[in-house]
């Protein structure tokens, strides 16, 4: 089993400009082993996947679950595992640094921190804050992490592109190896991005995006789904179960037999 820094610096290595890494979610130990059979070369947390097992929605999910969920996916799989641990699960940078340590000592190779402030006083944070607890967790992560810093403007409202770019880019010189403003999906946007931060760019997958092959044109460096491998599997579920209620078939089991299939070998 590789050590938690030879984790880290593979993950690293995996960032390259133009290569994007196709950074697959995971919700559980059986989906992790699942892509990793299938030829991933690192996998990542979803904190919707998570919540969702739990029966809960996104953010409704604290620190130590998210760190102990962590600890089972280092577990089951070989690969570099990066976390989406939300805004740190801290109020101040006190808080987030404690946050990394502990990730640390989970055996993580990458996590992510987010510019949105959740709970009761949700907001996006201004940029001295939000600059501030990344270097945070860049100081407590002594480069035994891969640290992602995340614009959430898009994801909640706030379609600025020229702030999004500048969030990034002073994330970046606070020391973020990665940087992500998830939402985006127009090609001309993203590109624009990517010129404008001098740090590998993660695209979130998804309906409208761009491929794969157009990201890696325009030089993004990673692209991850988010919870979109959870909510399909969801929706498989869902589908098989109307489908026997309402019709009393079972051509669910196509796609069953060919989950087992999958699992054998992933599962050995």
């Amino acid at each position: 089993m590789k050590a938690p820094d030879d984790l880290a610096q593979r993950f690293r290595e995996l960032h390259r400009k133009g290569q994007p890494l196709l950074l697959a979610n995971v919700w559980d130990a059986g989906s992790a082993r699942v892509l990793e059979s299938l030829g991933y070369e690192a996998l990542a947390t979803t904190s919707s996947g998570h919540a969702g097992t739990l029966g809960r929605h996104d953010g409704a999910v604290g620190r130590d679950e998210s760190l102990d969920h962590c600890r089972d996916l280092v577990a089951a799989t070989r690969l570099p595992v990066s976390a989406d641990l939300e805004d740190c699960y801290a109020a101040d940078a006190e808080g987030v640094a404690e946050t990394i340590r502990l990730a640390r000592e989970v055996g993580l190779a990458g996590c992510s921190i987010e510019d949105w402030a959740g709970g009761d006083a949700a907001r996006i944070r201004p940029l001295d804050e939000a600059v501030a607890r990344v270097g945070s967790a860049v100081a407590a992560a002594e480069g035994s992490l891969v640290l992602t810093a995340r614009a959430e403007n898009h994801l909640r409202g706030v379609d600025d592109l020229d702030d999004t770019i500048e969030r990034l880019q002073a994330y970046a010189e606070a020391g973020a190896d990665v940087v992500y403003a998830p939402g985006l999906a127009d090609v001309d946007e993203i590109r624009r991005v990517v010129e404008s931060v001098d740090a590998p760019v993660n695209v979130l997958c998804r309906p409208g995006a761009p491929t794969v092959a157009e990201l890696a044109e325009i030089g993004v460096a990673r692209i991850s789904v988010g919870g979109a491998f959870y909510f399909a599997a969801l929706g498989a579920l869902v589908a098989a179960a109307r489908e026997w209620k309402e019709k009393g078939t079972h051509d669910f089991w196509t796609a069953a037999i060919a989950g087992m299939q999958a699992g054998k070998p992933a599962f050995d």
